[in-house]
């Protein structure tokens, strides 16, 4: 794809497309993991309705005009990089900080900066720290560019485990038992052997997480207290704040919530089984080794209704909008725990939120066709 081609043209009825700019990448640990999530978007995304524009983000930050991702997918010992499908070594893209006006420019070292035209809506694939975690969110506020998914306050809550589930429990739901290892708990050896008795505390089995990380990255079950400190560095690879929580017994179940002109509506549950020689539902059992996610979940009628009032309620405690997933575990005691909330899921072909709407009646492009059609109907700024 050249430069020059980068223009709106009109469609079939004459009127111009909107510019729907997907940007993927990121410079989190879960890099790879959007640009697989992109290459399934490019490849369902109606082009008789909307011109793409693919914007790549690489692992130092730079933004980058890409080629469309197509068929690209994460498999053992293939984690697909923007690099890889970069147009330019040197280039860069950026927005304007100024909301009256939403041209994109293109400059490369020693160039005249070149207008790639206007963007309409931004599609923000990304995963985990500095994509999904208001950051991204806040810079297309400032440019005045509406975008699918949630705004500043509630992607950042949603990316931070700890004050996830503070809203969520004050909201009336379960969260389980946890405990929180700041970095300056862990600088020095006071520090540390609280720590280590906070944890003890929970009881074993327990799971050190990062506190701001997603799809199962840096996380360790540990079953024996000689392991923690092991753990906890594994968790501080990806983020200096980490989330430690006891273990429970329960079906992990999972709910998509999708905003529509009424007001937020609930999918269909599915429930993961994590099946071979995995423990727990990590990276590689969600995104390599194909782990079952069933859908619809074997669930009542009656525990289908109450996963979906609950997924609402998380929902609307944290703000949020367009579309989240959120997870849970069905307790032995009959019981309902979040887990988490997810602001921007996975949209990969064995991604669960997708899965889960299009056995909820709603088709996989219908779904992308619907967040961009809030996006664009969405201003940005107090709302």
């Amino acid at each position: 794809m050249s430069i020059e081609q980068n223009t709106p043209h009109p469609g079939a009825s004459g009127a111009v497309k909107p510019r729907v700019a997907i940007v993927f990448g990121g410079r989190s640990s879960e890099h790879g993991v959007s640009v697989s999530t992109a290459a399934s978007v490019f490849a369902a995304i109606d082009r008789t309705k909307y011109e793409v524009l693919p914007v790549g983000i690489t692992h130092e930050g730079r933004w980058a005009l890409v080629q469309e991702p197509s068929g690209i997918s994460l498999a053992a010992g293939n984690v697909p990089d923007v690099e890889q499908i970069a147009e330019s070594a040197e280039g860069q893209l950026a927005l304007p900080g100024y909301p009256a006006v939403r041209e994109v420019l293109w400059s490369e070292p020693g160039a005249t900066p070149k207008a790639l035209g206007e963007v309409d809506v931004v599609l923000p694939l990304l995963h985990g720290p500095w994509g999904e975690d208001g950051t991204l969110q806040g810079l297309l506020e400032l440019s005045g560019v509406p975008y699918v998914g949630s705004g500043v306050l509630a992607s950042a809550v949603g990316m931070d485990k700890e004050y996830t589930k503070r809203l969520l429990e004050s909201n009336g739901l379960y969260v389980g038992e946890y405990t929180v290892i700041r970095p300056r708990d862990w600088e020095g050896e006071a520090g540390r052997a609280a720590a280590r008795e906070r944890v003890a505390a929970l009881g074993l089995p327990v799971f050190v997480k990062p506190c701001r990380a997603g799809s199962s990255i840096g996380i360790t079950k540990v079953k024996d207290l000689a392991d923690l400190d092991g753990a906890i560095e594994e968790a501080r690879r990806h983020d200096p704040k980490v989330i430690v929580e006891r273990g429970v017994a329960g079906r992990e179940i999972e709910c998509g919530v999708l905003d529509t002109p009424e007001g937020p509506k609930a999918s269909l549950p599915a429930e993961v089984l994590v099946g071979g020689d995995f423990e727990f539902y990590d990276f590689e059992a969600k995104y390599v080794d194909s782990s079952e996610v069933q859908i619809p979940a074997a669930l009542t009628e009656a525990e289908t209704a109450e996963i979906r009032r609950q997924a609402l309620i998380a929902f609307e405690a944290l703000s949020c909008e367009g579309l989240a997933r959120v997870d849970f575990f069905l307790l032995e005691d009959g019981r309902w725990m979040v887990n988490e909330i997810n602001t921007m899921p996975g949209f990969t072909p064995i991604s669960a939120y997708p899965k889960m709407w299009e056995a909820t009646g709603l088709p996989y492009a219908e779904l992308i066709d619907r967040l961009l059609t809030a996006a664009l109907s969405r201003s940005t700024g107090l709302r």
